[in-house]
């Protein structure tokens, strides 16, 4: 029987009350469809804990819809007649309700707004897709400030949202404080006495059991394991969430935002970026907030600066440098890495202590900071080469938080340039010293950050001055990083065969893991 009503597709990241399509819907008017579908959760092998966070999320979400008293048409991803795509499920639906229009908030991945984009062609009924506006700075507003530019500096980005938000600034368009950018005091390594208080946990709730076991089931040969499952599945359990950071760790999160500990794998992040992402946390709201608290003399200004740029700048900026370069992000490769993903990437078993820590609260917690994701994660593959098609797969398998939209940009251009120096302004490479800095990992490494070359040295020694130098003719103009080959050539011929052939044998001894590891192939 003809319905006449809209229907209403809900994707798994926009689990939000306040989504576009749902506002100005009354609900006798209105059937929302909700779908997990096979293509979803396989087009990479997702984290299991991944996908078990988005399916118990959806089905939270749908329940909480429910008894709201909205119509909710819900497929789960054992339904045996589940066609497996966003678009076969749509088709289905529309041939349950026949609807009168279809209403849809933009999708934030390209690869699916691109199939969407094909629906007013494939329905009968009129198709409406709607901006995604619990994003700060639309798509448009971003190309504006990006075009002419020949490079997108965040920071600039960042001071345009502070205006555009009035978050942290004065009357007189004057940043709060007197700067706009608390980063320098932001650096500081781990302190031996340090003792954050523990992140929040949620027990799995029945939905989320059975979400468990369906993964298990369905999922058992992807990446990570499940039986430390304790993320927020519902907007209530998220907020719990928010109020603890801002009660017990906003403090600290700025000064030591960069620092990392052996086993200790949240210090005094917020954790709240998987939430975010999938809808069930207001962004500008966290904002907002913690500029309050600065206001109230509850949190540093350091704190609560680099809390806000990381949301309404680089989040922001991320999402708006994805869609101004896709789809030829995705097969960019400025430095021409061509090695594959060591097999240790999915296993963890490697020598190199700082990588073993990281990989392992990757697989037991689809989460590292964001530090480990750069300078310890990223830089290696960055010095030794690794191909970005691999690199990328890899970041979009493991992590709870990770959309393409945020992924592929941090990957491709901020940790391994291979868009060429659009985003960032060098290459993020270091050696060992930099982890040592930053992290207790040299301590107690088979390896030692001290020796330089030969058997037994840290190899993110030798492989620095190996990416330095095979890519000389591309960074010595550049003025961040140009002046380190002035180093370089003081050392010598002999102590440069050093470091080339030590970095030589080390990448020689790395096994490729094959490409099964992240896709169906």
């Amino acid at each position: 029987m003809t319905t006449g009503k809209i229907l209403v597709p809900i994707l798994g990241d926009q689990l939000t009350r306040t989504l576009a399509s749902l506002r100005g819907r009354t609900k006798n008017d209105t059937v929302i469809l909700m779908m997990e579908v096979w293509d979803e959760a396989t087009y990479v092998k997702h984290h299991k804990q991944k996908i078990a966070l988005i399916f118990s999320a959806m089905r939270h979400f749908a329940a909480e819809l429910e008894d709201a008293g909205w119509e909710v048409d819900y497929v789960k991803l054992d339904d045996p007649d589940n066609a497996g795509s966003f678009t076969g499920e749509v088709a289905r639906a529309v041939e349950r309700h026949d609807p009168r229009e279809l209403h849809i908030v933009e999708a934030g991945e390209w690869r699916v707004q691109q199939a969407i984009e094909e629906w007013p062609d494939k329905f009968a009924c009129e198709v409406n897709i709607l901006p995604d506006d619990r994003f700060l700075c639309s798509h448009s507003e971003f190309r504006d400030w990006a075009e002419d530019r020949d490079h997108l500096t965040m920071e600039h980005f960042y001071r345009k949202m502070r205006r555009k938000t009035g978050l942290l600034m004065k009357d007189n368009g004057k940043p709060e404080g007197g700067d706009w950018n608390y980063d320098q005091d932001n650096r500081k390594p781990p302190k031996e006495d340090m003792d954050p208080p523990p992140v929040p946990e949620f027990e799995p709730d029945e939905t989320t059991s059975e979400v468990i076991a369906l993964v298990e089931e369905k999922f058992g040969d992807h990446f990570g394991s499940l039986d430390k499952f304790a993320w927020p599945v519902t907007s209530d359990e998220a907020q719990e969430a928010a109020d603890a950071f801002f009660k017990g760790r906003i403090e600290k999160f700025g000064p030591y935002q960069d620092a990392m500990v052996h086993g200790q794998d949240d210090l005094y992040h917020s954790m709240l970026s998987t939430s975010i992402n999938l809808g069930l946390l207001d962004p500008l709201e966290l904002c907002e907030r913690a500029a309050k608290a600065y206001e109230d003399g509850d949190a540093p200004i350091n704190s609560v600066e680099g809390f806000i740029r990381q949301i309404i700048g680089w989040r922001e900026y991320i999402r708006g440098f994805y869609w101004l370069h896709m789809p030829d992000l995705q097969s960019r490769n400025a430095l021409n890495a061509q090695r594959g993903l060591p097999e240790f990437f999915w296993t963890g078993e490697t020598d190199m202590r700082c990588l073993a820590d990281c990989i392992r609260s990757t697989r037991d917690n689809a989460h590292a900071h964001h530090i480990q994701r750069l300078m310890v994660l990223g830089n290696f593959c960055l010095i030794a080469g690794i191909n970005p098609r691999e690199v990328q797969d890899w970041y979009l398998v493991v992590y709870a938080d990770a959309y393409e939209w945020v992924e592929l940009p941090n990957v491709s251009a901020m940790i391994l340039y291979a868009d060429g120096g659009k985003l960032a302004t060098k290459p993020y490479a270091a050696s060992g010293n930099y982890i040592n800095k930053m992290s207790d990992y040299c301590k107690e490494c088979s390896y030692s950050v001290s020796k330089k070359t030969g058997e037994g040295a840290c190899p993110f020694n030798p492989l620095y001055w190996h990416f330095m130098d095979r890519h000389r003719d591309r960074l010595e103009s550049n003025h961040r990083i140009g002046r380190i080959y002035s180093t370089w050539d003081r050392m010598g011929g002999e102590k440069q065969s050093e470091y080339l052939e030590s970095a030589q044998d080390f990448l020689d001894s790395l096994t490729p893991a094959g490409k099964e590891w992240a896709r169906n192939e």
